[in-house]
């Protein structure tokens, strides 16, 4: 194969493979049903792409999962933000990051 070569003029952004994004739209389509989320947001950006979830749609985001793939090698590329920024989960998949969101949908069923 030959190599890719960016557009002149165009910067460098980062995204979600179909994988990623795939595991992360399943989650808020469960949160969803929950009724825990109701609004999302996604941002490419140069150092990072971020998935935004929203409670309301008019106040700031409830998580946020971001990818920076500049941290690969040290802390983990990706990284779960609470509503007021501070980082609650950090590593190097995704599963893991996600796993204290899913454990929300979690409930205790009787016998």
């Amino acid at each position: 194969m030959g190599t890719v070569a960016p557009f002149p003029g165009k910067p460098l952004q980062i995204g979600f493979d179909r994988l990623e994004l795939t595991r992360i739209l399943d989650l808020y389509g469960r949160m969803v049903a929950a009724g825990l989320w109701r609004d999302y947001a996604i941002d490419f950006d140069r150092d990072a792409a971020s998935f935004a979830a929203f409670r309301r749609t008019a106040e700031r985001p409830e998580y946020r999962i971001e990818k920076r793939p500049a941290l690969r090698n040290r802390q983990g590329m990706w990284a779960l933000i609470g509503e007021g920024g501070a980082v609650l989960k950090r590593g190097a998949e995704l599963g893991p990051v996600l796993a204290p969101l899913e454990r929300r949908l979690m409930k205790l069923v009787d016998e």
